[in-house]
């Protein structure tokens, strides 16, 4: 074996060395490894490794009429690793490039090397692995270049040429490219290793943050929350700054330019209003695209993410960063990680609120059931019914039972519309015996609306909420209308009484006062509980709307989607 040959050999192929090290430093190259390459992408992997091939033959050494060369790494390499399609285009432009340098051995070397590149690929396409380790390159390597050797002996003329050649370049070239070969693949192996790595350490970075965040975001997304979570990521990110949105307002905004991001301030025209409407995460790479109106303002390129609570876009978190084209790859996917987690934790607040709320739902409908006022009014009246009129008690005793029996076990269930009013008609004739011909009742129902499934003790609150405080403080009593009708897909349900109305200062707050996780709240739990139960479930837009007139009664409207869309708590 002609020593001086390898060495000649060797040296040229360090040169290749060096190329494909800096393409594996490229974003084509970490996609690859993703697993993730477009046709396009695969286009180019295969241009590059048959520039590569070509390179290959400029840098070989002249033997014979013949060159010794390097060209199988880049077509052997291509398909590796991006299967026999991408080995085949980069092995026929290495060849057909080889064919028309010329010489003795031009179509026997054209033809080797489209076929390296083709079996390089089916060597990776049958061992179907996701990975190619060095030893199998080395081994690809020893297989494609004896391949190359008995082609150059079949195929070249005269015989005695090929045969003399290959004896001199056989074994220096098996050597020097399958040890090329296998150096590109502990080359990829590095950059594997060192992504994991990354990775890892990003992990546990974002489930860090996490844990210390989960505490406070388990409470819901408002300004406590959020600025308990803003602290723990500035504290360990090496950020400008960072900000966390609700879909209409800043929450919180900590680090630099925190002179001018004010919380409470509507959200800003540009990318975070952009991702409150798209849901998709976005990138601010010069100050302008940053979008503030404050000229002095620090911050020059950020990252937002929008936050999720059940396919619904709750808010948004930002990164920033004080100089330019400075949000990397990794910042994206280490804060898109972080706001997944965020997200997660936001919806197991919801869900624990939701099923709070049907717990205070059920409590309620418990506490007719130990109120002295209701339970000893619906005793009596059933006692004076049993000296007077045994059949009306006999009634009046089952409509209790089913009035405490449908509280006791539907307060977090859903249920028809015609079993929602069967346990109001039981409340009602309760209340009708008591009040007599004060209580006047009308049921405006679409018959075909009774099967429609909705939240439990949705429609008996609001109609409690009719007599106790509309119709019985009144001494000329009065009329309670409940009406059901069909609008498009939704079921538009309202509750209207005569009674004297609701004052506008109380009207304003009844809606709006303040959840009290663990507290006892007073007044107002039928209407706020209802309402919501049913933000919780559909979304803001199907709130309670309640309309009155001081002296003249109020109406309720709530609307249910006939959508088929049930949420129970649990």
């Amino acid at each position: 074996m002609d020593l001086q040959l390898v060495i000649t050999l060797t040296e040229r192929m360090a040169v290749i060395a060096v190329v494909a090290y800096i393409f594996t430093r490229t974003r084509l190259f970490r996609s690859l490894l993703q697993g993730s390459m477009s046709l396009r992408q695969r286009l180019y992997l295969a241009l590059f490794f048959g520039l590569l091939s070509i390179s290959g033959t400029y840098l070989g050494v002249p033997i014979n009429g013949a060159i010794a060369n390097s060209r199988v790494i880049g077509a052997g390499i291509a398909g590796l690793l991006g299967g026999p399609m991408v080995g085949l285009m980069a092995g026929l432009m290495g060849g057909i490039h080889r064919y028309f340098v010329g010489g003795f051995t031009a179509f026997a070397c054209g033809l080797s090397t489209t076929l390296e590149g083709l079996a390089a690929g089916l060597i990776r396409h049958f061992l179907k692995t996701h990975r190619v380790g060095w030893p199998l390159a080395f081994a690809t390597g020893i297989v494609t270049e004896a391949m190359q050797m008995g082609i150059i002996i079949a195929v070249a003329r005269p015989l005695e040429a090929a045969i003399d050649l290959v004896s001199i370049i056989g074994w220096p070239m098996i050597i020097v490219n399958s040890v090329g070969m296998a150096i590109f693949m502990l080359m990829v192996e590095s950059v594997v290793s060192g992504e994991e790595k990354i990775s890892a350490f990003q992990t546990n970075k974002v489930l860090s943050i996490a844990r210390q965040t989960m505490p406070y975001l388990r409470e819901g997304l408002n300004k406590k929350s959020a600025t308990q979570a803003a602290r723990i990521i500035l504290q360990n990110m090496k950020i400008a700054a960072v900000s966390i949105t609700d879909s209409h307002r800043v929450l919180v905004h900590m680090g630099k330019g925190r002179d001018h991001h004010l919380p409470g301030t509507k959200l800003p025209v540009g990318k975070i209003r952009q991702v409150i409407q798209e849901g998709k995460t976005l990138v601010a790479k010069s100050k302008s695209e940053v979008g503030c109106s404050t000229p002095t303002c620090p911050l020059s390129s950020s990252v937002v993410v929008p936050l999720r609570c059940r396919d619904r876009i709750i808010g948004a978190l930002m990164l920033y960063q004080d100089q330019e084209e400075s949000i990397t790859p990794v910042d994206i996917e280490f804060v898109s990680g972080m706001a997944q987690l965020f997200s997660t934790h936001l919806e197991l607040a919801e869900l624990e609120r939701q099923a709070q709320l049907a717990t205070e739902a059920r409590l309620k409908g418990l506490q007719a059931q130990i109120n002295p006022h209701f339970l000893f009014n619906s005793l009596n009246t059933i006692v004076s019914f049993c000296r007077t009129d045994v059949e009306m008690a006999r009634k009046l005793i089952v409509k209790l039972a089913d009035f405490l029996r449908h509280n006791l076990y539907q307060g977090n269930q859903f249920v028809t519309l015609d079993q929602e009013m069967e346990h109001v008609n039981a409340y009602l004739e309760l209340e009708r015996a008591r009040a007599g011909e004060r209580l006047e009742i009308r049921e405006e129902i679409d018959p075909e609306l009774l099967e429609v499934r909705l939240p439990s003790l949705i429609i008996q609150p609001l109609v409690e909420n009719a007599v106790k405080h509309g119709i019985l403080p009144n001494p000329g009593g009065g009329t309670v209308t409940i009406r059901a009708r069909t609008a498009g897909r939704e079921a538009r349900i309202s509750v209207h009484d005569t009674g004297q109305g609701i004052p506008v200062d109380r009207l304003k707050t009844l809606l709006s006062q303040p959840r009290m996780w663990g507290k006892r709240r007073k007044g107002g739990i039928g209407l706020v509980n209802v309402n919501e139960r049913l933000v919780s479930i559909y979304g803001p837009e199907y709130c309670l709307r309640i309309e009155t007139n001081p002296g003249s009664g109020t109406t309720v409207h709530l609307v249910i989607p006939m959508d088929g869309k049930e949420v129970v708590a649990s």
